[in-house]
């Protein structure tokens, strides 16, 4: 299959040389030329600009930081609207349903389907092609395109209705980002209390408490204190107030996810938007005067 591929970050870069090893003709752009070139020393064919991406393949895919950004590749100047054969726009990225439906409009226009497709698993999931990727759209659309986008993950069909995946994809983040929340709390607060940290995970993993931070993220990124997840902690919380957003306009009380938003924006504040998610952690061990490190 020819496809095209927009956004080349820590997240699509791993994507795109994926369908590039499974045999697809791929053609890549990026506003950082290091990654264009290093997606062709894989084989990707580089191109100028997202309208000349649209121009070379019928299927089209972007995973990009936020949905401004998204609006402006997929319907803006020298965008994917302006591509003279793409047939279909996947968009990979975390935008919200508004935005999805918005996009899918003004592509509908030019006779471009939009297929939402938000996906999750982080870095090591994009690399070793096991992300959930969360589909709705037009179901012969996604049929045609669903053996591409097992090459990066495990297909979720959510259905038709523009916006869906998106709202899957928040859902599931803002999950993810209260678990972080929460056991940076729990933890900073039994190393205050004088236990190791390294013997809490241990015993959280094996009873009722254990999730993806006590899993995965403190094991791999705070006890060693490296602190490098590959996702930025303003990433986290652009998707936690997406999702306030959709909640406030279903009418849907979420007090717990209003609390995480709030300290992921004191760990942007406090720690800078291009920290890692993790560091959430930080200004509670700042307050605390402890830290949840391995001995």
């Amino acid at each position: 299959m020819e496809i095209g591929f927009i956004g080349l970050g820590n997240m699509g870069a791993h994507m795109a040389r994926r369908l590039v090893e499974a045999g697809h003709r791929v053609v890549v752009y990026d506003t950082r030329q290091e990654a264009i070139g290093n997606l062709a020393a894989h084989g990707a064919i580089a191109a100028r600009s997202p309208a000349e991406v649209a121009d070379a393949a019928e299927t089209v895919m972007a995973s990009l930081p936020t949905p401004d950004i998204v609006l402006a590749v997929a319907t803006g100047p020298s965008g994917v609207i302006e591509g003279k054969r793409v047939r279909r726009f996947i968009d990979l990225s975390t935008t919200g349903a508004a935005t999805a439906q918005r996009i899918f409009a003004l592509l509908a226009a030019r006779n471009i389907v939009q297929i939402d497709s938000p996906v999750s698993g982080g870095v090591r999931g994009a690399e070793k092609g096991t992300l959930a990727v969360m589909v709705s759209g037009p179901r012969a659309e996604i049929a045609a395109v669903e053996p591409a986008l097992a090459v990066i993950g495990k297909v979720f069909v959510l259905g038709e209705r523009p916006g869906l995946g998106q709202t899957m994809k928040l859902v599931n983040n803002v999950l993810s980002a209260t678990a972080m929340a929460a056991t940076s709390e729990a933890m900073v607060t039994g190393v205050k209390a004088g236990l190791d940290p390294q013997l809490m995970l241990e015993v959280i993993n094996a009873g009722t408490g254990r999730n993806t931070a006590t899993e995965d993220k403190f094991i791999k990124a705070i006890l060693p204190g490296t602190f490098d997840l590959g996702f930025a902690a303003a990433l986290m919380l652009k998707d936690i107030k997406l999702f306030l957003a959709e909640r406030q306009a279903l009418g849907v009380p979420t007090d717990v996810i209003e609390a995480v938003a709030r300290l992921f924006q004191i760990a942007c504040d406090e720690c800078g938007p291009d920290a890692d998610l993790s560091a959430v952690v930080q200004p509670i061990e700042q307050r605390a005067g402890v830290k949840v490190r391995a001995s």
